[in-house]
Order: C-alpha cells, then sequence, then structure tokens
C-alpha cells in the first residue's frame, strides 16, 4: 500500500507538501522519510524522471514532473503499476492547481500544505489493489513499468551511485555491448563449425580407418 508523499522542488529541494500521517506511520516511515530528503538533494535537471529506490521493506518511488518531483513510500509488495499511476493523477492536480505558484522566489516550506487533502482522497482509492479499477488499472497498456530505473537505497547513500540520466543510460549501453559481444562470439564459433566441421569431421573418420585397418587387418 502508499504508506506516505511528498512533493518538493528539483532544484533545490524544498517540500511543497507531504500527506499528513498518524503517529504509528510517522515513527515507522521517520527513517525512510529521511531517505527521502537524501532523494531530493540528489535531484537535479538531468535526473531520471522515473526512479523506484529499494530500501529494506519499502521502495520509494517518484516522477519527475517539470521541476517538481512527486515520491510515495510503498511497501515492497505493492505494484509499481499503480505506484506511478498515483503519482500521475497526483502531478496533474497538482500542476492544474499550483502549477504557476511552483517557481516563485521566497515560496516557503509546505506552501501548499492544503494539496494534502486531495493527497488523501487519491491514496484511499489506491489502497485495495482488489478493487475493480485498480485490477483495471494493472491490466491497462500503461508504460512499460519495467523500464524505469530501479535503484537501491545503500548504493545512493554510500556507494555513490548516481540518479543522473546519462549514469543509466550508460549502464544500459554498457550491458548492450556486453550482450552484444557475447552473441558475437556465439556467432563466430558457429561459423566455424560450419566451415571446419565436415573436414575436420571426415579427416576424423579417415584417420580412425586407417588405424583400425594398420591393428586389425
Amino acid at each position: 500500500m502508499v504508506k506516505t508523499t511528498i512533493i518538493a522542488r528539483v532544484t533545490d529541494g524544498l517540500p511543497l507538501a507531504a500527506s499528513m500521517d498518524d503517529e504509528q506511520v510517522e515513527m515507522e516511515l521517520a527513517e525512510y522519510k529521511g531517505q527521502a530528503k537524501t532523494v531530493f538533494r540528489r535531484l537535479t535537471i538531468n535526473s531520471e524522471p522515473r526512479c523506484s529506490i529499494e530500501s529494506g521493506n519499502y521502495v520509494l518511488h517518484y516522477i519527475i514532473d517539470g521541476s517538481v518531483c512527486y515520491l510515495c513510500i510503498c511497501d515492497r509488495s505493492y505494484p509499481r503499476k499503480l505506484a506511478f499511476s498515483y503519482l500521475e493523477e497526483l502531478a496533474k492536480e497538482f500542476n492544474t492547481s499550483y502549477g504557476n505558484e511552483v517557481d516563485k522566489p521566497g515560496l516557503r516550506p509546505y506552501a501548499f500544505v492544503k494539496f494534502d487533502t486531495f493527497m488523501q482522497k487519491t491514496k484511499r482509492i489506491y489502497q485495495d489493489t482488489r478493487t475493480q479499477s485498480n485490477l483495471t488499472k494493472l491490466n491497462e497498456d500503461l508504460q512499460d513499468v519495467t523500464r524505469i530505473m530501479t535503484k537501491n537505497m545503500e548504493d545512493l547513500l554510500w556507494r555513490g551511485d548516481s540518479l543522473d540520466r546519462m549514469s543509466h543510460i550508460s549502464g544500459e549501453l554498457k550491458d548492450s555491448a556486453k550482450m552484444f559481444k557475447d552473441k558475437a562470439r556465439h556467432l563466430n564459433l558457429q561459423a566455424l563449425y560450419r566451415k571446419y566441421g565436415p573436414p575436420v569431421a571426415i579427416a576424423t573418420i579417415i584417420i580412425l580407418v586407417i588405424v583400425l585397418r594398420y591393428y586389425y587387418f
């Protein structure tokens, strides 16, 4: 299920709005909300626009729309399609309501706290994955979530991993190059077998016949 949601400005990580959580959720997610702030600080204009970051029992999903990042923390078992569909609905409504105010100078943290009303209403719709509307969303041909970048929080915090889009593309190109190299090696071996296999087989048979004739006849 969607546990909590935070909206922040990409350029400086300024929190614009957040869902109002009860005390239990606050205590449960304190560490992960701190990690979300770290993610906001790492974001740049070159960051991957959609990403899932695995951390313990939860996954932090985010999308970037314009100059705003929408992030939710969900249970690991919660479907990624629904998580990103939820964020897309928030982005559409937030941009309609406050899009012209986001980049105003002197904006205070959580300036759009009233947006929590819409977040809570939308979160309730997405809580039960078995409802007909959510089952429909899961079966719809939405953007292929398997191609959305997935990161590990530990790598981001301690190993200097990046949310930069180019690093992701570089990784994909490296994987593609390795796959192409392996495929080329396999094709070369097949070509060698086709070219030299029959002569070697014939030569082996001839040698075998000669040896047998020498020893037995």
